[in-house]
């Protein structure tokens, strides 16, 4: 099945860059355009699409200003050449947030993001009294957590150690990366070192976040998530 896409930017050069990207994938569908995000509402009460790719500053109404009024948005990712709406950007719920000019690896890390999420929306909504899990497998054992459990996951060469809301911790043989994968939309990735669950961060800077009794510092390439 594929997602229709809905492009929002003022900046012609910006909508012809992502329709490249998005004719790029089969699983993509691109269901029209629109320069500012009064024409898009209007789009959106004629029209249903999955995923909306937004701009934030733009004339009369800006991106997140536009979010805030929609009652059951669908799907978003940011796309702005401006890092410091980005926290804001993650609290509307969004899915990404591109920072401009978008490459196309970036581009394809956000899609892929998109459909992993779908799938365990789709999973949760099998069973919506079932809490959101994580199984992790090291050595002869599986480990079978759930997500709400854990504060942020920190890497330390081929281990990962989960530091849990309790204060106990646990250390596996398993690579962050991959665990960023199999976590859902709860968890960004902050330092090639850190993953942290969003929903316990207590505050942050442009530079680290407290969560728990952990500061936790922000790599420079995932800067764009936080304000500068």
């Amino acid at each position: 099945m594929k997602a229709s896409c809905l492009l929002v930017d003022d900046e012609p050069l910006a909508i012809q860059l992502l329709q490249k990207h998005v004719q790029e994938f089969d699983t993509l569908q691109l269901a029209g355009s629109c320069t500012n995000a009064v024409e898009a509402m209007a789009f959106l009460q004629q029209y249903s699409v999955d995923l909306l790719f937004l701009d934030i500053q733009m004339p009369k109404l800006t991106g997140l200003e536009m979010l805030k009024a929609m009652k059951n948005p669908p799907a978003v990712i940011i796309t702005t050449a401006y890092r410091e709406y980005a926290m804001e950007g993650y609290d509307l719920d969004v899915i990404d947030y591109l920072l401009k000019p978008i490459t196309f690896i970036r581009f394809s890390q956000a899609i892929d993001k998109y459909f992993r999420l779908q799938r365990k929306r789709e999973s949760i909504l099998q069973d919506p009294t079932k809490e959101k899990t994580v199984s992790i497998k090291s050595g002869a054992k599986t480990y079978q957590l759930a997500e709400s459990e854990i504060l942020y996951v920190e890497s330390i060469r081929d281990y990962v150690k989960l530091h849990k809301v309790d204060g106990s911790n646990l250390l596996l043989k398993y690579k962050i990366s991959q665990l960023d994968q199999e976590l859902s939309d709860s968890f960004i990735r902050v330092h090639k070192s850190f993953l942290v669950n969003k929903n316990k961060i207590s505050s942050y800077t442009a530079a680290e976040i407290e969560i728990g009794a952990a500061v936790i510092p922000i790599g420079a390439q995932y800067k764009e998530q936080f304000r500068g």
